[in-house]
């Protein structure tokens, strides 16, 4: 079996067996095809034919790129080495790979960038935001959903009535990897979903945020939409559906203190991922001491 056979065979479980998205599947293929062009150019028949210093070559002239201007950031030779390694991985365990070729192998250094948030009274006046209009019930109940429930736009575009429970304050929701978990819905989007429902009439099957034709809504849609009602609001920052999530986050943890918790309401499968959201904590914590601490407040 080819090199270009197997990337292909491991795209494809991928896709079937892991229910990875089409958009998680196409970085795979792009960071792997990168891959496949460097042991042409180097005349590499097989996985087989890769060590550690072949890998570090590799890196090293993705990160260059062909004119010196155009290589990869950190963050993306990260990605990449990421994509490299799963795929060997597999590859050994399905023994058509001896060695790990990324043994002893490590990216550059990631500086993580910390997700803008919403403060609470930006994200009550987007929230609460009257546009007017036929729309106007759907967006309210829309924002108020992604900010009471912290769900991701793809979540929120693939919802139906059947998958809400009104009375019991829940919604199920279908999250990466197809994995379900039963999130808690507010009281004010709950009263927004309510009114939906009472002005638009529902089927169990139907979609919740319906789009042409009674189609669920698309993505695009929403974020237009969102942009479209923050510039009214006069809200200073780039709204997007993702914000109104990592508002959520921030405001439970914030809260709360229960870092667990949080990963359980944003469906993350690792926490250090919902970990970034204790650095804004303390960000915000830090400010406060900045501004009520008799020492660290500056002399005028």
């Amino acid at each position: 079996m080819t090199p270009e056979q197997q990337v292909e065979q491991w795209l494809d479980r991928l896709a079937g067996e892991r229910h990875a998205s089409p958009h998680t599947v196409a970085g795979y293929r792009r960071d792997l095809a990168k891959l496949l062009h460097f042991m042409r150019e180097q005349q590499l028949a097989s996985f087989d034919a890769l060590d550690a210093n072949r890998m570090r070559t590799f890196v090293a002239g993705e990160h260059r790129g062909k004119t010196g201007k155009d290589g990869l950031a950190p963050k993306s030779l990260q990605r990449l080495l990421s994509s490299c390694r799963s795929l060997f991985r597999q590859l050994n365990r399905e023994g058509q790979l001896a060695g790990d070729p990324l043994l002893g192998v490590r990216g550059p250094k990631v500086r993580r960038k910390l997700p803008q948030v919403l403060d609470v009274d930006e994200a009550a006046a987007l929230v609460e935001t009257d546009s007017g209009g036929k729309l106007a019930l759907r967006d309210r109940a829309m924002l108020e959903l992604f900010y009471s429930s912290g769900l991701r736009l793809s979540e929120l575009c693939g919802l139906r009535w059947l998958d809400l429970n009104l009375d019991e304050g829940e919604v199920r929701v279908l999250g990466k990897g197809n994995k379900t978990r039963i999130v808690p819905v507010g009281r004010h989007a709950i009263a927004a979903l309510r009114a939906l429902g009472t002005e638009e009439g529902t089927s169990a099957d139907s979609p919740i945020f319906r789009g042409r034709g009674g189609a669920p809504i698309n993505p695009r849609t929403v974020q237009l939409r969102m942009k479209t009602l923050a510039l009214q609001q006069g809200i200073p920052k780039h709204i997007h559906p993702h914000l109104l999530r990592h508002t959520f986050a921030s405001h439970m943890l914030e809260s709360s203190g229960d870092l667990r918790a949080v990963q359980e309401l944003l469906g993350h499968a690792d926490i250090a991922t919902t970990q970034i959201y204790t650095h804004l904590d303390f960000q915000h914590l830090a400010k406060v001491y900045d501004a009520a601490h008799p020492r660290a407040k500056r002399k005028p």
